[in-house]
């Protein structure tokens, strides 16, 4: 989301960075194109004039395409990247295979104490730290004070999908430019699934049991997909299946949605006039749940990691780490605003009076960040950490093609039972192939 002045400058400048006088190294840094990415390039000036000697050079690319491109850069060592955006999926994966570089070597000032606990554990594998966060984030509820007054009805701190159901049927005005609800749509198991896995938790789903044998024909499942195909076909905006993060972010800052679940990031965005239509009526709960809250809120860090196959490790390292410090918060808070800060990363944020202020929701976020917990991620025991992902390299492969199957069901392509079906016999075959279920 944002940046701040440059803290590392002392403690970088003796690395040789340049390979000769009036020479520039030049880093690329691989990056989605969130409105928080978009910030930090806006800032990067910041950096580049404590480190002239460096120049960014930031490839942007939506969700799906960034992950598809690092993966295949990173597993076969092209060294395309100085600096990947990761999340707290890949980063202990990758750090067991030996991909990236420790952050093991920070400076004083970068205050590594002062990460939020559970985001620091998802960086880290073996006790040590490979990915620095930029923003983390959990979900909550999003909606239109205005609207709820209007209709009569009251939204309590932490409601359930049933109650969801009912607020949007009151709330959907398709006439007037107002859809009851608007939720991930576009497949992936960064998009959709990342929702989706929630609500199938709160159901009382979970992707296996304890033998590793997939459970996605379950009751919990049906439930899940039926409600959500139902909300989604009934009460939200048109070509849903297009719809990733930015997409329902952007509905709902121009007042096209009634409610909204998502990620926590976005508060700051809608709350701000300069972004949202909807700014002064922009009202917060925690995420739904309807059986169980066990993971029905998530848990997702979007960091910086330097590869082992970085071709300029020590100027890449410099950039994350200015990226990601209290400093570079405490910058962009000055230059832009305390709504412009990158959430969820560091208790000082939370400590501070300024953003208490100008963030009236981040006590709220607070504690959805620090309540989820991927070790007890379903109300029935799994053998599984992560709650809208598995930590294990064969779900980037099962949360996609479950995406594509549930973005079919809710274009109507196919029933909730045929593609649970599809989902259960292609997740079970991957996973009897990688040797999980004999």
């Amino acid at each position: 989301m944002r940046w701040g002045a440059v803290i590392i400058g002392a403690g970088v400048a003796g690395l040789g960075l340049a390979t000769s006088a009036g020479a520039a190294t030049t880093i690329t840094v691989a990056t989605v194109n969130n409105p928080d990415m978009v910030t930090m390039q806006k800032m990067t000036d910041e950096f580049t004039k404590a480190h002239p000697d460096v120049k960014v050079n930031y490839v942007t690319l939506p969700e799906n395409e960034l992950r598809q491109k690092i993966t295949t850069d990173i597993a076969s060592g092209g060294g395309q990247y100085d600096v990947i955006t990761v999340s707290n999926y890949e980063t202990p994966i990758w750090a067991k295979n030996g991909w990236l570089k420790p952050m093991d070597n920070l400076p004083d000032d970068y205050q590594v104490d002062d990460l939020l606990p559970t985001v620091r554990q998802g960086l880290s594998y073996d006790g040590t730290l490979y990915a620095l966060p930029f923003y983390a984030e959990s979900s909550m509820t999003y909606y239109r004070k205005d609207l709820f007054k209007k209709a009569g009805i009251e939204m309590p701190d932490r409601p359930t999908w049933d109650q969801m159901k009912a607020f949007a049927q009151k709330l959907h005005d398709p006439s007037n430019g107002v859809y009851g609800i608007c939720l991930r749509g576009l497949p992936g198991w960064g998009q959709n699934m990342a929702f989706f896995d929630t609500m199938v938790n709160s159901y009382g789903g979970r992707w296996f049991d304890m033998e590793w044998k997939p459970q996605l024909t379950s009751e919990a499942w049906h439930k899940a997909a039926s409600d959500y195909k139902m909300l989604m076909n009934k009460y939200g905006p048109p070509g849903v299946t297009s719809n990733g993060f930015t997409e329902s972010e952007t509905l709902f800052a121009n007042g096209q949605c009634g409610m909204w679940v998502d990620s926590t990031v976005a508060a700051g965005y809608v709350s701000d006039p300069d972004n949202s239509k909807v700014a002064d009526s922009v009202g917060f709960a925690q995420a739904p749940y309807q059986t169980t809250k066990n993971g029905a809120n998530w848990l997702y860090s979007w960091a910086l990691a330097v590869p082992k196959s970085a071709p300029h490790s020590d100027a890449a390292q410099a950039f994350v780490d200015w990226a990601t410090s209290k400093q570079y918060i405490q910058s962009v808070a000055e230059k832009k605003d305390w709504l412009a800060v990158p959430p969820g990363t560091r208790q000082s944020t939370y400590d501070s009076e300024g953003y208490q202020q100008a963030a009236p929701f981040s006590s709220l976020v607070r504690t959805a960040i620090s309540s989820a917990d991927p070790e007890n991620p379903t109300a029935d025991p799994v053998p599984y950490t992560g709650i809208q992902f598995i930590s294990i390299p064969q779900f980037q492969a099962i949360g996609t093609r479950v995406g594509q199957i549930m973005a079919g069901v809710l274009a109507g392509q196919t029933s909730v039972d045929q593609g649970l079906n599809q989902a259960q016999q292609f997740t079970a075959r991957l996973m009897k192939q990688s040797g999980y279920d004999k």
